[in-house]
């Protein structure tokens, strides 16, 4: 479990006092994915920074297992540092060693004897897939290969939490997927617990369970990616689900029907039964005008704008609001014209 508590961490830059994080505060289960997300300059990499120990926060306290890292100092704090495995952005591997000589350096530092270490070497190179590029030099390596490289070294003292900054950056798709895989293998496979820093909501859809969005060094939506989809006001929903009209807001103005509504439904059983169950339950006719469906890790969500038609239409949707969808009616339209 990651706990960060009110933190605050302030820069001087050109003899004026930049806020990075202002009272940041959010939790991370364990063994989960956590993506944090923001605009450039939102903080994100700093507060990566502070929970990786790179940086200490102004005030404020950073928990990991129930342990404060911020009162530590010597001793405590270089075991601490050890449970926490960091990938920095852009690429960090030495050229002078191989990729299993990168990936053994931080088994050296702690002295970990030969033979135990390339045991836990060829162990991470079949975690990450690159069992047969042990031997190569980076420059030999694709971008996408470099960082899986990265993240394999970040885990070669089996730390518990793993922290990655921006690890798809200016990679292209089809790299940024295996880049990706190898991380939700370190959550499912290891049971360690991700932070995920980006600007990429791509990377959220994919892999991650919760979801942090930084806007000016403040936490301004904070929660599970699958709960806060189904919130009509998230941020994570508008940018996660598809546009259910890209023209005009929602209106039943000239449409035909007597609802409009958007609708979300979250899972397998509500994606591919629970519209056209409510349509024949309550006899009413049932279109959809808009929208579509999206995975979020394995499930399948859709967000859909529906027009039902029949006496039983509100019965319909509040029937679907009673299992779980999320509905958003559309205003009222008195005489064909939308309230």
């Amino acid at each position: 479990m990651i706990t960060v508590e009110n933190l605050s961490k302030s820069f001087q830059q050109n003899n004026e006092t930049v806020r990075a994080l202002d009272g940041v505060s959010m939790e991370v289960a364990p063994g989960s994915v956590c993506g944090v997300v923001g605009e450039s300059g939102a903080g994100k990499s700093t507060l990566a920074r502070c929970i990786g120990l790179l940086d200490k926060p102004d005030s404020g306290a950073i928990r990991v297992d129930g342990t404060d890292l911020v009162s530590l100092d010597g001793k405590a704090l270089r075991a601490a540092r050890r449970q926490i495995g960091v990938v920095p952005q852009g690429d960090s591997l030495l050229r002078q060693r191989t990729a299993a000589g990168n990936v053994a350096l931080p088994l050296e530092a702690a002295g970990i004897p030969a033979a135990q270490r390339r045991q836990r070497v060829t162990e991470l190179f079949e975690l990450v897939g690159l069992s047969d590029k042990a031997g190569a030099y980076p420059d030999q390596l694709s971008g996408g290969q470099r960082q899986r490289v990265s993240i394999a070294r970040a885990l070669a003292g089996k730390p518990s939490v793993l922290l990655a900054d921006e690890p798809t950056s200016a990679l292209d798709p089809s790299t940024t997927d295996s880049v990706l895989t190898v991380l939700d293998r370190v959550r499912s496979e290891l049971g360690v617990t991700v932070l995920v820093v980006t600007h990429d909501m791509a990377v959220v859809r994919r892999i991650a369970d919760d979801v942090a969005v930084l806007e000016q060094g403040r936490v301004i939506e904070h929660g599970k990616v699958l709960d806060l989809v189904a919130e009509t006001s998230s941020r994570v929903g508008e940018t996660l689900l598809p546009a259910t009209d890209q023209a005009a807001p929602l209106r039943p103005a000239r449409t035909g029907h007597d609802v409009v509504a958007e609708v979300v439904l979250v899972g397998f059983a509500a994606v591919g039964a629970l519209l056209p169950e409510a349509s024949s339950r309550f006899e009413v006719d049932l279109s959809i005008l808009g929208g579509g469906l999206t995975r979020l890790g394995d499930t399948p969500v859709a967000k859909f704008k529906v027009g039902l038609t029949g006496e039983r239409s509100e019965a319909a949707l509040n029937w679907m609001i009673e299992r779980d969808a999320n509905v958003r009616r559309a205003p009222v339209a008195v005489d064909g014209v939308a309230a």
